[in-house]
C-alpha cells in the first residue's frame, strides 16, 4: 500500500485499517474519487464517501489539509445485503401471523 497513492494522502490509521480489513486501496480510492453517496463528517471539515460493491459498502473518510491536498484519514466497509433484509421482513411476518393465530384461538 502507498502513502500517496492515486495523488492523495493516506494515513498510517487507513493504511493499517485497510489491511486488517482486507480492503484494496484501488477499491478506497474509486469509492472516494467517484462516490455512489457522500456527506458532511461529524467533525465538520471531513467527509464521508460512500460506495457498494456486490455485497460490500466501502466508506472512506477524507478531508483537505492545509496545503488544499486531500488526506485519507479512515476506511471501514459494513456488509449489505438485499437478501437479508428481505429475509428478515420475511420472517417479521410470519412471527406476526404466528403470534395473530395464538392470540384469537381459545383453548
Amino acid at each position: 500500500m502507498d502513502k500517496n497513492f492515486g495523488g492523495v494522502i493516506w494515513t498510517n490509521h487507513a493504511l493499517n485499517r485497510m489491511r486488517e480489513r482486507g480492503i484494496k486501496q484501488g477499491d478506497a480510492w474509486v469509492t472516494w474519487r467517484n462516490p455512489d453517496q457522500s456527506r458532511c463528517g461529524t467533525s465538520g471539515d471531513t467527509w464521508v464517501y460512500y460506495k457498494t460493491y456486490d455485497d460490500q459498502k466501502i466508506e472512506v473518510v477524507a478531508k483537505k489539509n492545509d496545503k488544499g491536498e486531500w488526506v485519507i484519514l479512515s476506511v471501514w466497509s459494513k456488509l449489505v445485503s438485499g437478501n437479508a433484509s428481505r429475509e428478515n421482513k420475511k420472517n417479521s411476518i410470519l412471527e406476526t401471523i404466528w403470534k395473530n393465530f395464538f392470540k384469537r384461538k381459545k383453548f
